[in-house]
């Protein structure tokens, strides 16, 4: 079984290592007759694609960019900034494969059988989220209403942004996706209309848990799928540094840990090699990595210019609030 720890110590470049390894997985595949490799190495050219080929980058995020203007313009208060990033390489790998343990799991403990080929080749063709932006929101205190906390302005203008969003990317050539009532929204400040295509992380969840609205698109220029993440700096400042950060990662481990305690070994070929995959990944000691335009002093020092551990930033935008600008001036 090859997996992606065994490239990651040569000093290839990133589009060296994704050719080795999706060909490595192909040619393997095609000896063990394994459907679930060939699909995972087609997942790989995949991402290898959007790193080479990224002109349609350029005019889609030249579009949400036309959000931003217009943001700029109808909430002038209102400190944002636009990020937009192609998946990082490992995260990627680590969700491909978890996605087989856990289906393969919740599976077997509902009906005490392994699903089958077709039944996890569907599960595997939901990646949507290869190409993500994330906007992120913050209203200078300043300019708070009388009696009127930071939390509720900040929610209120989320949501209020999140009622234009689809409309304003459906006429520039992107169709709202519908969320098939994963985590539907409850809240009154979301509109009916679009309530079908969020994904609502903030209902039900504490301020200390991990908090945001996610939407997936599909850009009919390129054909390709994206997501559009929107947070509040308090959101966001949970889920990248804060408690929703370290706690999510614990879960995961805990959760894929049980999870092969349930699955006996050498049932399940896909679940094995996929856990195993995953484990793996864990194990990383990125200071010992070597990949060309990566390098890390230590596993919290990592500078990563490569798109390997942290995603490969497309779209880089921040807008001062009107008070900032004129504090600037």
């Amino acid at each position: 079984m090859v997996t992606l720890n065994d490239y990651l110590y040569s000093g290839d470049t990133m589009f060296k290592i994704l050719k080795n390894y999706s060909q490595d997985l192909k040619k393997e595949a095609k000896c063990t007759g394994n459907e679930i490799d060939l699909m995972h190495a087609n997942f790989l050219l995949q991402i290898r694609e959007l790193l080479e080929h990224n002109d349609f980058l350029t005019a889609q995020s030249q579009k949400i960019r036309e959000f931003y203007i217009h943001m700029a313009k109808e909430y002038p208060l209102l400190a944002f900034n636009f990020k937009g990033r192609i998946k990082s390489l490992i995260r990627a790998e680590a969700k491909f494969n978890g996605y087989i343990v856990e289906y393969i799991y919740d599976y077997y403990m509902e009906n005490k059988a392994y699903p089958s080929i077709s039944e996890l080749k569907q599960r595997l063709s939901c990646f949507r989220d290869l190409i993500a932006y994330r906007i992120v929101t913050s209203l200078p205190k300043c300019y708070l209403k009388p009696d009127e906390s930071q939390e509720e302005a900040d929610l209120r203008y989320l949501y209020q942004i999140a009622n234009e969003l689809p409309g304003f990317l459906e006429e520039r050539g992107f169709t709202a996706e519908p969320a098939c009532g994963v985590k539907k929204s409850t809240s009154p400040l979301l509109n009916d209309d679009v309530k079908p295509y969020y994904r609502d992380y903030i209902c039900g969840n504490t301020s200390e848990d991990y908090q945001s609205l996610h939407i997936t698109f599909y850009d009919n220029s390129s054909r390709s799928y994206m997501e559009v993440q929107l947070r509040t700096k308090h959101m966001d400042d949970i889920a990248e540094i804060g408690v929703a950060n370290h706690l999510s990662y614990e879960k995961r481990q805990e959760g894929e840990r049980a999870r092969r305690d349930e699955i006996p070994v050498g049932e399940c070929v896909y679940f094995d090699e996929a856990y195993e995959r995953c484990r793996r990944l864990v194990t990383l000691n990125l200071a010992d990595l070597d990949v060309n335009m990566f390098s890390a002093i230590n596993n919290d020092l990592v500078n990563d210019g490569c798109g390997l551990y942290r995603g490969r930033l497309i779209l880089p935008y921040e807008h001062l609030s009107r008070h900032q600008n004129e504090l600037v001036d």
